[in-house]
């Protein structure tokens, strides 16, 4: 990281030294692909290790016990898996199917126009306030929003001459710790209401019933102002003057706008508008369901709608554009945007084996039941009660990326415990959100993490783990401590968390 530091006042500069040691010890690590790799095979010895040790699930009495895949049958399901655990890497699809449709539009030149239309027509320092609130509202889209916004983020910060990485990882931040907010309910919303239903159901069946899908409404839309402007101060008073100027081999110098790019961008705005209104036809008709809307066919087909509206206008300026003039210029184009994901592929190769051993092993079960054990343990009350969950929820966080699998697991144990101790279990799922939204930016465990460093790479081929840790750790610092500061006032207060979602039960 390029110093600074003679033009930082004194805290800054301790600031900045302590990122520099945490990369620096972060970037000793190996290659994430090879990392990924070492670690997979630190699971296989510690499974062996532990082989046998086991959890009952206090509320189902089910017991889950380690796997052993240091045995012949371990082996046999290491050998037998390797080609459907990377294939079936959750990001995988998703990343590839939706980078087709962007990477028609950058290669076409789509991008590169809207960028310098923006560049042109926007203050420079609203887009970084815009791209984390861009980033908070994408939950609507589920996990989409880690595909999309932090590669167009660095596009976009690179047209307008600031570092690339800063963008980066301004999207990031509000995709990944913004997690936990939104102006809308999102799937996240009724997965986690039904899994604190049945929790609560354990202790007073009644109140369970009437535990709703908005039951962190008021709270979540209030943290959406939160997240956004403390997003936008550490992106650019802490993470972007850490990072300096970029002196990378990509540069983007915008010019205005030729008649030719004009004629393009009219054309597939156009094109983008009715593919829009034929895909809003889609959610709302053919593809509506009979559930909740967010739960339809529509949402979940979200990865190839977001393909087809990147597609289509990337396609229409090409052929505007003459870069693309017949089927073999397409073909290109889009081989030259899977040529550019190379690397994420291998990588996702490792990282799948990794997550489908630690999964199969049912090590992040026993270490999320063993952490609730020690906190029903502690006879903490009040505030250190509050804090130690939201600490054990962090902590785990590092072992089980999936949010819905984390509370599947803490719910029925701290749910419960919560009540009984006078919390409402809508506080508590609160409670919990907070806590996984801030350590997500910072888990390499989180699915995502290997797609956001390939994206990474694109800029810095040498980046590393530590450097992207270093970077999102203000985001997580700052995030935690202001929404303990709006947890604060809220309880003060006594605001419901959500409609008829009080704190207290």
């Amino acid at each position: 990281m390029k110093d600074n530091s003679e033009k930082l006042s004194p805290l800054r500069k301790l600031l900045f030294r302590a990122l520099d040691g945490i990369e620096w010890i972060g970037n000793k690590l190996p290659s994430p692909l090879l990392l990924f790799a070492i670690l997979a095979l630190i699971v296989i010895v510690i499974s062996g290790i532990f082989s046998g040790v086991s959890v009952t699930n206090p509320t189902t009495s089910e017991v889950v016990e380690v796997k052993n895949l240091f045995s012949l049958s371990g082996l046999d399901y290491i050998f037998n898996s390797a080609v459907e655990n990377f294939i079936g890497f959750p990001p995988l699809g998703a990343v590839l199917v939706t980078m087709l449709g962007i990477g028609l539009a950058e290669q076409t030149g789509l991008i590169h126009s809207s960028l310098k239309s923006i560049v042109f027509g926007v203050p420079n320092r609203l887009l970084t306030a815009a791209l984390v609130f861009a980033g908070v509202m994408s939950s609507l889209a589920v996990n989409a929003g880690y595909v999309v916004l932090p590669p167009l983020g660095a596009v976009l910060f690179l047209g307008l001459g600031r570092h690339p990485l800063a963008g980066l990882a301004a999207a990031f931040a509000g995709v990944s710790g913004g997690f936990g907010a939104n102006l809308a309910l999102t799937s996240t919303d009724a997965i986690l209401q039904e899994l604190t239903a049945d929790a609560a159901r354990t202790i007073d069946p009644a109140y369970a019933d009437t535990i709703t899908v908005t039951m962190n409404y008021f709270f979540a839309a209030a943290s959406v102002l939160l997240i956004t402007v403390i997003g936008t101060l550490v992106t650019d008073k802490i993470v972007e003057p850490r990072l300096g100027k970029y002196e990378g081999e990509e540069e983007e110098n915008l010019e205005k706008l030729t008649a030719r790019e004009k004629r393009g961008m009219r054309l597939a705005g156009l094109g983008f508008l009715v593919t829009f209104a034929i895909m809003v036809y889609l959610s709302l008709g053919p593809l509506r369901g009979d559930g909740a809307y967010i739960d339809s066919p529509f949402f979940n087909a979200l990865v190839f709608v977001i393909f087809v509206l990147f597609f289509v206008p990337g396609l229409i300026y090409g052929i505007v554009s003459k870069e693309i003039q017949n089927d073999k210029d397409l073909t290109t184009l889009l081989g030259k945007t899977m040529a550019s994901m190379s690397g994420y592929i291998a990588l996702a190769f490792t990282a799948g084996q990794f997550i489908a051993y630690f999964r199969e092993t049912n090590l992040g079960t026993v270490i999320a039941f063993n952490g609730a054990e020690f906190l029903k343990n502690t006879g903490f009350t009040g505030t250190g009660l509050i804090l130690t969950f939201m600490g054990i929820t962090m902590l785990v966080n590092f072992f089980i990326g999936s949010s819905s699998a984390k509370w599947t697991i803490l719910a029925p144990v701290f749910v419960p415990i919560m009540m009984n101790l006078d919390y409402s279990p809508e506080f508590t799922t609160l409670l919990y959100r907070i806590s996984d939204s801030v350590t997500n930016m910072v888990t390499p465990l989180l699915l995502y993490f290997p797609v956001i460093i390939a994206f990474a790479q694109r800029y810095d081929k040498k980046i590393g783990i530590g450097t992207l840790i270093s970077m999102m750790i203000p985001y997580s610092v700052a995030f935690l401590l202001g929404w303990l500061v709006l947890l604060l006032v809220w309880v003060l207060l006594g605001i419901p968390v959500g409609p008829g979602a009080p704190i207290s039960y």
